[in-house]
């Protein structure tokens, strides 16, 4: 006996431990809702998983600040497994307790080609715990640095998708209000931040725009939208690049720019990032 709403085929345990579903398998507007988000989610990501899929046989997916893994587990559910291969999803958390738990449920719902690794984003890069390649990387709410971070390690991990939802940009508005006064008198673009509240949103509004440039850099083509109907967060900024072997010196340029133009030189290193 399952609502209407879950499509053929789902786990209904995998639904009940994530609340979607309550004990008794059944839903209540709330878990409506939930499972919405999780479908608009998955229209985004299912053409990326197919196209990798069609191309190489198989896909390998990292999930940064997993948390609970409730996108890996879903992307899991959803369409890894009908697949019969060597794909796999790596969730990717710092919370110990959290990479427990996730193992314990991979184990109860027998979602073998799934592994939890209890690392920060940054040192997931040089991790033997991960192949050498990994096809698509995503970052939910990874917050303030850690989106940059995966986006280092897809780079690196020379990734054909990255999906980023980013959270918590507080590093580029310190970097603003810290320089803002020395900039007032010759700039007028201060203005944009110069009172605090639009220090904030400004700064979070710029990084994006910074870490659009950079995958540009690297010949991403990148689209940029919103999580429509994610109502439990504000941030709902949704980046796509797909790696395309695009020309880079005019996005580096622009980027260049831009850092120059915001008084952020001292970022450079963090937004030019070379893979090895």
């Amino acid at each position: 006996m399952s609502a209407p709403e879950i499509r053929p085929g789902q786990s209904v345990e995998l639904l009940k431990a994530l609340h979607i579903l309550t004990r008794d398998g059944n839903m209540n507007q709330d878990s409506r809702r939930k499972l919405k988000q999780v479908y608009h989610l998955f229209n985004f990501i299912e053409p990326l998983l197919k196209d990798v899929h069609a191309e190489h046989g198989r896909v390998t997916l990292a999930d940064h600040g997993a948390g609970k893994s409730y996108l890996g587990f879903i992307l899991y559910d959803l369409f890894f497994k009908a697949i019969q291969d060597t794909s796999h999803i790596y969730g990717i958390e710092t919370r110990e307790a959290l990479v427990t738990a996730s193992r314990t449920l991979a184990d109860k719902l027998g979602f073998d080609r799934m592994s939890f690794l209890n690392l920060s984003v940054a040192d997931a890069i040089d991790s033997p715990a991960l192949p050498d390649q990994v096809d698509i990387v995503t970052a939910l709410h990874a917050c303030d640095t850690a989106t940059d971070d995966a986006i280092h390690f897809a780079l690196r991990k020379r990734a054909k998708y990255i999906v980023v939802v980013p959270c918590c940009q507080a590093e580029v508005a310190t970097r603003l209000r810290k320089n803002k006064g020395k900039m007032l008198g010759g700039n007028p673009l201060v203005e944009m931040w110069r009172h605090p509240l639009h220090t904030r949103e400004f700064g979070s509004q710029a990084t994006n725009v910074l870490r659009s440039l950079q995958l540009e850099a690297h010949g991403y083509q990148v689209t940029v939208t919103e999580l429509v109907g994610w109502e439990h967060s504000m941030k709902n900024e949704l980046i796509i690049a797909q790696d395309k072997q695009l020309p880079r010196a005019r996005p580096a340029a622009r980027l260049e720019a831009m850092l120059e133009t915001l008084g952020l030189e001292e970022m450079r290193e963090r937004f030019f990032t070379t893979p090895a």
